[in-house]
């Protein structure tokens, strides 16, 4: 046994095998998580989808419709991620000076939490704006993906510290 201070990986066995841990002895619990993201743009990409002149529709809306089916898929799309059974799911997708905020907020009882899906849905979300806005703009950029808070579980709540 060595004094390695370093914790150990969870979603690896003792050989260094990567493999699925097994939350069967955990308690359910609510857990909530909320992700978020940012679609940066031009002025002009952001005028086009505030006068509803994007070629393939509302970016916002099918956005929003994208996230959520995300988040029910994030299982299948993480190679070690549990399929939990989630019970809420919102995305919000705002257009600002500079491009799109997207937010993402994820429920459920369960024995896992569901960061994965805020992010999965975040991210999904994201990738749609490109998609519907690319026709006028294939310069955005996506980023500032991440987890702002969550509750529940056995390691507990967390919350970003705000930017200073």
């Amino acid at each position: 046994m060595t004094d390695d201070p370093s914790p150990k990986l969870s979603h690896l066995d003792d050989e260094g095998r990567v493999h699925m841990v097994d939350v069967g002895e955990k308690d359910v619990t609510a857990r909530i998580a909320v992700a978020t993201g940012f679609v940066r743009m031009r002025p002009e990409t952001v005028a086009a989808v505030r006068a509803g002149r994007t070629p393939k529709g509302d970016p916002l809306e099918t956005a929003r419709l994208a996230g959520i089916m995300a988040a029910k898929s994030t299982a299948s799309l993480i190679p070690l991620c549990h399929p939990i059974p989630i019970t809420h799911v919102d995305v919000r997708a705002e257009l600002v000076d500079d491009g799109v905020r997207l937010e993402a907020t994820a429920s459920v009882e369960g024995r896992t939490g569901v960061e994965m899906e805020a992010l999965t849905a975040v991210s999904v979300a994201a990738l749609t704006v490109y998609d519907m806005c690319k026709a006028v703009d294939r310069e955005m950029v996506i980023g500032e993906i991440r987890l702002e808070r969550k509750s529940g579980g056995r390691s507990g709540d967390y919350r970003r510290d705000p930017a200073p």
